[in-house]
């Protein structure tokens, strides 16, 4: 008896009319015609009331549902969950979806509504954006089936309890990893390099085809063979590749609900992909009071796993981030010269003039790029229309701070340092284009 009243529920329908009953009788007291009238209405609304229940419990199974979900969502993403809905009742019934979403997103009104045939089963798909790397713990699905009276629900609970880990953003990697060796480049915002002279890893010599540089003909080989004969280089490869990620507490700041950290780690997930598909080797670690999550520039099949398990585990205090310790730990570990990428973010020209000595001496043995990242607020805040002296005096501050990035950059290139400055959703294919530019130009 206790179960079968705690998964009856009253609907909103059965309440109004009982209200509008109610009325009626306060009516009737003034109106003594109308009492018969209403006692009859209610002995009818009692006796739909049972009827309803009757219908909704004579089937013990009643309706049968499932959670799809995938091994891992995706940071940052929209990653699809399915529920599945068999109806076994014998007539349509109108159904109410509750899921139990993790604590992380604090979604409290979270159902789906529907109306289900007779024996019929049906498919819903909705999608989730998780913002924070972790375990998801997903908790039962609730659903309320009623009749077409619509006066009495009832509601089935699924132990459908799982935890779900999510990691830095594999759907980008996936998307990126496509489209980096094809010819779809531009349609993403990546552009072709112009390829500037050619790198001088030799491959093989061949016979000379119209098209062929005319500069790299083998002239010892053609007196040989008495036919033209070339010499053909390829991209330099095995070079090491490390995304240096800077988690102190610049990096906290969020857009669009995601970090600048979290935005990092997910385009350096994709770099690494990338750079491994490019015969390089990928390598990374993080850095804030010290050096930690370190993976060797490596070229291997278990490489990406293990990048991913360690993004995976980022965990930082948002700390002060120490240049110094992290310039000593580069001269100290990385001996080849490397192509660093390090994300980082400045907010002022004297933010950057207080590590500028530490990434001069990093950029005298490797090749560092600094990527650091707009602040699209600020930019929205500009384009605004000012009327008042106080959104006058906010635009001027704000174009202020935009224009000290751009000072930033010019400061970087005056030291021969490069950079990129980018908006935090286009940190990938930013990250992207500079690779594919610094490998075109054979700088490493």
């Amino acid at each position: 008896m206790k179960r079968f009243l705690k998964s009856l529920y009253l609907q909103k329908r059965f309440f109004f009319v009982l209200f509008s009953l109610v009325t009626l009788f306060v009516i009737s007291y003034f109106y003594i015609d109308l009492y018969e009238a209403t006692k009859l209405l209610f002995f009818i609304l009692v006796v739909a009331t049972v009827f309803d229940v009757l219908l909704l419990y004579r089937n013990k199974t009643g309706i049968q549902a499932s959670r799809e979900l995938p091994e891992k969502l995706s940071n940052g993403d929209d990653n699809p969950i399915v529920i599945r809905l068999t109806n076994r009742f014998q007539f349509k019934a109108s159904v109410k979806i509750i899921d139990e979403l993790p604590l992380q997103w604090q979604q409290r009104d979270f159902k789906i509504t529907s109306i289900l045939n007779a024996s019929e089963e049906k498919k819903f798909t909705y999608t989730v954006r998780p913002t924070e790397r972790g375990e998801y713990q997903f908790g039962n699905l609730n659903i309320f089936a009623s009749t077409l009276l619509g006066l009495v629900a009832r509601k089935q609970q699924f132990d459908a309890e799982a935890m779900v880990p999510n990691y830095p953003s594999f759907l980008q990697l996936k998307k990126y990893d496509f489209i980096a060796f094809t010819n779809r480049l531009k349609l993403f915002g990546l552009k072709k390099i112009r390829r500037i002279g050619h790198t001088m890893e030799f491959e093989q010599i061949k016979d000379y085809v119209s098209g062929d540089d005319v500069r790299n003909i083998n002239w010892k080989a053609t007196a040989k063979r008495g036919d033209l004969m070339v010499n053909q280089f390829q991209d330099e490869k095995s070079q090491p590749v490390y995304s240096v990620i800077d988690k102190g507490r610049v990096m906290k700041m969020p857009f669009k609900s995601l970090s600048l950290l979290d935005y990092a780690i997910n385009a350096t997930l994709v770099i690494s992909n990338i750079a491994l598909k490019k015969h390089d080797k990928a390598g990374m670690f993080t850095f804030s009071r010290k050096v930690e999550d370190r993976v060797v520039a490596q070229r291997r099949k278990a490489q990406m796993n293990l990048l991913l398990e360690t993004l995976y585990n980022v965990q930082t205090d948002f700390s002060e981030s120490d240049f110094s310790r992290l310039y000593v730990d580069i001269k100290r570990s990385i001996k080849q010269r490397s192509l660093l990428l390090l994300y980082t973010n400045f907010e002022t020209l004297d933010a950057l003039h207080r590590q500028l000595p530490y990434l001069q001496a990093i950029a005298k043995t490797h090749l560092l790029v600094v990527i650091f990242f707009e602040n699209t607020e600020l930019k929205e805040l500009v384009q605004q229309k000012a009327t008042t002296t106080h959104e006058i005096f906010e635009k001027t501050i704000a174009e202020k701070f935009i224009y000290e990035k751009k000072l930033i950059v010019n400061e970087l290139h005056k030291f021969g340092i490069q950079s990129i400055l980018t908006a935090p959703e286009n940190l990938t294919v930013n990250t992207i284009n500079k690779y594919l530019e610094i490998k075109a130009r054979g700088l490493i």
